[in-house]
């Protein structure tokens, strides 16, 4: 529930934006067609006008290109979706644990806590652990020996976070994640697997989203690292040693095997997956479903996957896939041949 109201001003004198129309007072933000007549809502496409129409909203937020398309008080705004998300964050803050060591936790005579920390019901805190000011640990979380928690960042019920990792300020990891846990690492002695010790650590920077069920593996000798910013969907799979750069995002049930590295500012849709030891340079997109085999050097949108087949066969029509411009320039240039000749 909104913990307080706004008249239309107070809202442009925070985000900006013009104010056209009667300067009201909202309460909650609300999407078109199920807005009140106490609610704030959006319209950030054409394709809702009737819906704008015929909204019960008290105000809307519009684009400079509807800026008369309504008779409502208004907020005309650049991006008026990003509008709505700043204002929403304003009515609808996170409701904090109140501070202080819930007296069902277990928390190490050796951690060092920052001032207003919470550590919820059934939390485990281990030794030499570094809790930064206003962290939250909500319940049945695990923090590994040594671990570092940046301040404001805020680790959610049932969250596992193994030795030594560090987690930067401002960070938000869902329920169920496992930070830090084993890579993959096996080599072969012949008859069968020998474990590979993975003695890294996983880092994450500033104002990072990691989301439920997510799992990041240690590095196995250097760290994997997530930079400042990235945000991680649900149920993504990040191996040792990758490196995903700030500010990219990552859409559910993306799997990325180790040693991959992507760059700053790239999106990925769902379900891509990527081989490992390539990597993707910045500003690159991919989309939702694709198989990524190789280095990417050049950023642009990318998408492809691939029909399963018994491998020698993908393999031979994978090669044939490669020349088909090729071929089709060469099938186009006889068609004008035959019809040259036709004519003749």
């Amino acid at each position: 529930m909104p913990t307080q109201s706004f008249r239309l001003s107070e809202l442009v004198a925070l985000f900006g934006g013009e104010l056209v129309g009667d300067d009201i007072v909202i309460s909650q933000v609300a999407p078109l067609d199920q807005a009140d007549p106490t609610s704030l809502a959006f319209m950030a496409s054409p394709k809702y006008r009737q819906q704008l129409a015929e909204t019960q909203a008290a105000a809307v937020i519009v684009p400079i290109s509807a800026a008369d398309a309504t008779d409502k008080p208004r907020i005309v705004a650049k991006d008026p979706y990003l509008y709505f998300a700043q204002v929403s964050s304003r009515l609808n803050p996170p409701k904090r644990l109140p501070a202080g060591i819930h007296p069902s936790a277990s928390v190490s005579t050796s951690a060092r806590l920052g001032a207003n920390v919470a550590i919820g019901p059934n939390a485990v805190i281990g030794d030499d652990v570094v809790l930064g000011d206003e962290v939250e640990i909500m319940a049945g979380a695990v923090i590994g020996d040594g671990v570092a928690i940046g301040a404001e960042s805020r680790i959610y019920a049932n969250v596992t976070i193994y030795h030594g990792c560090v987690i930067g300020q401002r960070c938000g990891i869902h329920s169920g994640a496992v930070i830090g846990a084993d890579g993959f690492g096996l080599a072969w002695t012949g008859q069968d697997w020998f474990k590979i010790p993975q003695i890294g650590r996983v880092v994450i920077g500033d104002d990072v989203e990691i989301g439920a069920n997510t799992t990041i593996d240690r590095g196995a000798m250097a760290d994997t690292v997530i930079e400042e910013g990235a945000k991680l969907d649900n149920q993504i799979q990040i191996a040792h040693n990758c490196v995903i750069g700030k500010h990219t995002a990552i859409a559910a049930c993306v799997g990325i095997a180790g040693s991959t590295r992507i760059g700053a500012y790239c999106t990925v849709g769902g379900a891509a997956m990527f081989v490992g030891h390539i990597e993707v340079c910045d500003k690159t997109h991919i989309a939702g479903g694709a198989l990524v085999s190789k280095s990417i050097t050049k950023p642009g949108a990318y998408a492809g996957s691939y029909p399963i087949a018994a491998r020698d066969e993908w393999l031979k029509n994978a090669a044939h896939i490669r020349h088909l411009d090729t071929l089709a320039t060469r099938i186009k240039a006889l068609e004008r041949q035959l019809k040259h000749k036709n004519e003749e």
